[in-house]
């Protein structure tokens, strides 16, 4: 019960790689070991979408992540945040010059973006935390409106 109650009040992340070198990504799993331990901050990375309330998305858009992304960023439930991280998911990157369909924010709309190639775990550790006083209050407002309708119906 109790583990359910911090879960629903925490950041879920999920991670999203739409064709780079992994090198954000390398970063961003170290984000997880216990030097940075994201964890301690209430932020847990998960690979479902539909359990995400933030969207971390690395690496430039290539032809076969268009519509991947966009399907994705569909089953993110609301508040949908996008945080692009690295040079490649801002402005393609090294892979400017090959064929990719542009940065993130051509796909999905973009609600923070980190440069760097790779950023710092540090780094993409500010990034979430940054954002997530509004996915927070966001997701608590969504809580409460499905606590009252839930007690309305009890009532009823």
């Amino acid at each position: 019960m109790i583990k359910d109650f911090v879960r629903k009040r925490s950041i879920n992340v999920c991670l999203v790689n739409t064709g780079g070198c992994n090198g954000c990504d390398i970063e961003i799993v170290s984000c997880l070991a216990p030097r940075y331990d994201i964890e301690q901050y209430g932020i847990y990375v998960h690979n479902n979408p539909r359990e995400a309330d933030v969207l971390v998305v690395t690496g430039p858009v290539t032809g076969a992540w268009e519509k991947r992304l966009l399907e994705i960023y569909e089953k993110t439930p609301e508040p949908k945040i996008v945080i692009a991280v690295g040079a490649c998911a801002l402005s393609g990157g090294i892979f400017k010059e090959g064929h990719i369909h542009g940065p993130v924010d051509k796909v999905i709309p973009v609600d923070a973006k980190l440069p760097g190639c790779p950023p710092r775990p540090s780094e993409i550790i500010s990034a979430v935390v940054s954002i997530a006083p509004d996915a927070l209050a966001a997701k608590e407002k969504l809580l409460n409106q499905k606590l009252k309708e839930e007690k309305n119906k009890v009532k009823a």
